[in-house]
């Protein structure tokens, strides 16, 4: 229903901010990662998923798209609600959290408020499974829209499936990824070479 609401920040609150559209204030649950980047008076965008419950309909916002894309696939994740996605992506960034799971790295998840062990296991879990049986990318189609199996055995398929977790296309992984050094660099700064070419983009 709302793609993104685009207006001035009037009221920030733990997970809240609300923004002015014309003189209809939007009250959007967020992340502090968001927050972090809110000012007051300032204007600014935020790419919204509406929450639609029988007794409640809530907008959720974000500073990024890749932000909203790890919130929408953290609540198809069984047992992880809204409240636990803004949990987890206000600990973690997007990038770091598509690591966490590409890496199965559960301590990593933990550290957010609320989530113990258990949903730790079962985020991981389920989303490299989706992963491999090319459910993530944009649009909810297949992965690079062929079903293509992804697993990731060295730094590059670590990282396009990372960059697929963000919801970037096959296409783009490829174009992002190209000319990047892959043995001599972390993972971690491979992918934030590729998110970089990729905004430039």
């Amino acid at each position: 229903m709302f793609y993104y609401v685009n207006g001035t920040v009037v009221h920030t609150a733990p997970y809240l901010a609300v923004i002015d559209c014309g003189g209809v204030g939007y009250a959007c649950r967020t992340t502090n990662q968001t927050l972090s980047r809110l000012k007051m008076g300032e204007r600014t965008k935020l790419f919204t998923y509406l929450n639609v419950r029988e007794d409640a309909m809530e907008l959720y916002g974000f500073a990024t798209e890749n932000e909203l894309n790890c919130f929408q696939m953290l609540i198809s994740v069984s047992g992880v609600g809204p409240k636990a996605a803004l949990s987890i992506l206000s600990a973690a960034t997007p990038e770091s959290l598509a690591m966490s799971i590409i890496t199965g790295d559960e301590k990593a998840l933990t550290v957010a408020q609320g989530i113990g062990k258990k949903i730790a296991q079962r985020i991981i879990l389920e989303l490299k499974d989706k992963l491999a049986k090319g459910q993530l990318s944009p649009g909810g189609e297949a992965y690079g829209g062929t079903g293509v199996t992804v697993i990731p055995e060295n730094k590059s398929s670590e990282a396009a499936a990372a960059l697929a977790v963000l919801g970037y296309s096959q296409a783009e992984i490829g174009v992002a990824l190209k000319g990047i050094d892959l043995d001599a660099l972390s993972l971690e700064e491979i992918i934030k070479q590729a998110l970089k070419k990729m905004v430039k983009g």
